[in-house]
């Protein structure tokens, strides 16, 4: 449960504050609920720019304060009884400043010519912004990412260069910006033997095929190789980015590196009933594309070292946000180095 404090902005100028409202979903960064009680309650159309602040540590509940930018001045549902000014940051996104998400859309109805409906921002936050657009073909995604992560656009591409069907389809892009077309099926939290079987081995086999020099950055934390190849890494390969279609989602963490972090990461997040499962598969593939390695050997090195990877990683986005969203990561660099000395070889 979240409590929403919604600071109202026209073209960057404060014009009011909104009631204060609860909603079910305690995940700061899922603002649909946000901006769809606000459009009924102001008359107007609104999205969230930013997080202001909060009193709760962790990325859910407690009470959370928006910058939130609306289309035109509502003229019911707002009180003024305090002053707040909005100062640019050199950290902050383009989605995070006025005209941003607006933006986002129209590059995004230049690419789409059947949109049906209005489009609707579902989440946003230091490391995208989301938008749903229905269209006569199905729901299609804009999405923006900030310049320190990969660009997707190009990932993807590189995905299915090898397997069309395990990333999602590119409608179109640019450096920062994806849009894609729907992917088939549900959130693979709890992600069953079937889903597991669909997904792992053929991850797998698009790191054989790309196997080689960097194509991407390359980030500092290293495996031995027991015999396995440096490739792309997706950097986030948990299941709740798998789809029980088969499509993977969030590309925007790959690199290059030992495919011995991607199980680790996955193998961390996995809920413990799902690993045995998980680490078979993973482990099976490997030995079918390189008979002679030992992926088991690789594994039980990059479970702590997936941990330290993480920390980097997480340290990277504190160092690369405005310190208003911060918030969502403080802490997390830490908890990742605890982890990682808790699993140490």
């Amino acid at each position: 449960m979240r409590e929403i404090r919604a600071l109202v902005t026209v073209g960057g100028r404060y014009v009011g504050a909104a009631e204060p409202f609860t909603v079910d979903n305690p995940w700061w960064n899922y603002v649909e609920p946000v901006t769809e009680h606000l459009d009924r309650v102001l008359g107007v159309t609104t999205s969230v720019l930013r997080l202001v602040g909060t009193t709760t540590p962790g990325a859910r509940d407690g009470v959370v304060t928006y910058q939130v930018e609306a289309d035109r001045v509502p003229d019911r549902g707002l009180s003024k009884a305090e002053e707040h000014e909005f100062p640019d940051h050199p950290l902050r996104l383009p989605w995070a400043r006025p005209g941003g998400p607006a933006a986002l859309v129209e590059w995004a109805r230049r690419h789409v010519s059947d949109v049906t409906g209005p489009a609707v921002q579902v989440k946003t936050w230091n490391l995208s912004c989301l938008y749903r657009l229905p269209t006569t073909r199905g729901t299609v995604w804009a999405k923006a990412t900030p310049p320190f992560m990969a660009d997707e656009g190009e990932v993807i591409r590189l995905v299915a260069s090898v397997d069309p069907s395990l990333a999602p389809v590119l409608i179109a892009s640019e450096p920062g910006r994806v849009l894609l077309e729907e992917a088939p099926g549900e959130d693979c939290w709890q992600p069953a033997d079937e889903v597991i079987e669909r997904i792992v081995p053929r991850w797998v086999a698009v790191q054989a095929a790309l196997a080689g020099e960097p194509r991407l950055r390359v980030r500092g934390v290293r495996v031995p190789d027991f015999g396995l190849p440096n490739t792309l890494l997706h950097g986030d390969f948990h299941p709740g980015n798998w789809k029980s279609g088969g499509v993977v989602l969030d590309w925007g963490d790959a690199h290059w590196g030992h495919p011995a972090l991607d199980a680790g990461r996955t193998i961390g997040f996995a809920a413990p009933e799902f690993r045995p499962a998980i680490e078979r598969a993973w482990v099976d593939a490997w030995l079918s594309h390189y008979p002679s390695s030992d992926p088991v050997s690789a594994l039980r090195h990059a479970r702590p070292a997936s941990h330290r990877l993480g920390a980097l990683v997480y340290q990277e986005f504190l160092d690369s946000i405005e310190p208003s969203e911060r918030a969502y990561h403080l802490g997390d660099p830490e908890e990742e180095l605890e982890r990682a000395q808790s699993l140490a070889v």
